[in-house]
């Protein structure tokens, strides 16, 4: 009786202490499940689109140099009473251009930054992409009286440094959905039909107001008609991002190659 006593006794002492190591690696592997989902829903992301039920969308356009095609642009917008879109200017150029970026300030369009100097930012140091958002920042808003809030990055390019980076000094990265393709020159015809066709609500889309896109002016009286023949209503960047849920895709490197 006692033998079976003390022999029982072991047994109860082990459950005890593999049931206990047991709790105890499964509190680690939550505790780490919770800090990994916790960490990876605060990392900053892109926006590339906002879900939505309305037939919402945004005309974003990039402008890094020259002084023919923007202009155009912004008749085509007065034109065709397009009161809300959003343009994503280089420091450089707006400092070279102060009149034409006061029109675009004047008519009541969205500023958002395209950076300083034109190059992929997940390429260069930390410092150096903190000094060029920040040096495009100083310069905006002293030509625009305003501090953006909004970037897209030349080339597209990021990496999770350069979203970090772009977050911490009170950025968003803005990113599209629709690539017009104006940027490749590919025919007034094929750059309405290709936003046409793959637009959508809470989309965002990207044209440029560069000189090196020569077809969008032609292509947008059509773009605008088209699009608002299926019912949709034209608005800036920031009014889209008002929308409950914003599309963050997933936080991976981006290299894209539209010329802006």
């Amino acid at each position: 009786m006692n033998v079976f006593l003390v022999v029982n006794g072991k047994r109860i002492k082990q459950f005890i202490f593999i049931a206990a190591a047991v709790m105890f690696a499964a509190g680690i592997i939550y505790s780490e499940q919770t800090n990994v989902s916790a960490f990876a829903s605060e990392q900053p992301a892109a926006v590339f689109s906002v879900p939505t039920d309305k037939k919402i969308l945004a005309l974003t356009f990039d402008i890094s140099w020259g002084e023919k095609r923007t202009e155009p642009i912004i008749k085509v917008l007065e034109d065709k009473k397009v009161k809300n879109a959003t343009f994503f200017l280089s420091s450089p150029w707006a400092k070279a251009h102060p009149e034409v970026v006061g029109r675009i300030v004047k008519d009541g369009y969205e500023i958002g930054s395209h950076g300083h100097k034109f190059t992929n930012y997940s390429e260069l140091e930390e410092a150096d992409i903190r000094k060029q958002i920040l040096t495009a920042h100083q310069l905006l808003s002293e030509a625009t009286g305003k501090s953006p809030t909004l970037i897209r990055l030349p080339n597209g390019d990021f990496d999770k440094r350069v979203l970090t980076i772009a977050d911490s000094l009170g950025y968003t990265v803005i990113q599209w959905d629709t690539d017009s393709y104006d940027w490749k020159d590919i025919g007034a015809d094929s750059i309405v039909k290709r936003v046409v066709t793959r637009a959508h609500p809470g989309d965002i889309i990207l044209l440029h107001a560069s000189d090196s896109s020569v077809q969008t002016a032609a292509a947008l009286p059509q773009i605008i008609d088209q699009l608002r023949a299926k019912g949709y209503e034209f608005v800036s960047v920031s009014e889209l991002l008002q929308q409950t849920q914003v599309n963050n895709k997933p936080v991976e490197d981006q290299t894209f190659k539209p010329l802006s």
